[in-house]
């Protein structure tokens, strides 16, 4: 397996469905005794529970511009 130049890997399907990695799933490389293991981040089931509960709500409209102009302050 090739790593890029921006040190990016392809982890194998075969691996990828054993471990339940999905494309939103976060990793953790963990080194011991010289080697390097892969491992997949425990999902917080409040955290994950609460993102989802707010996706897609605001409480008032924003255009792109305003927003842009409250996040540079």
């Amino acid at each position: 397996m090739k790593v890029t130049t921006k040190g990016r890997v392809t982890i194998p399907l075969e691996i990828r469905q054993k471990l339940g990695i999905t494309s939103d799933s976060e990793v953790d490389f963990v080194h011991e005794k010289g080697r390097a293991f892969l491992v997949k981040r425990k999902e917080s089931k409040r955290s994950a529970a609460r993102c989802r509960s707010l996706r897609g709500r605001a409480d008032y409209p924003l255009s792109t511009d305003e927003i842009l102009a409250l996040t540079r302050k």
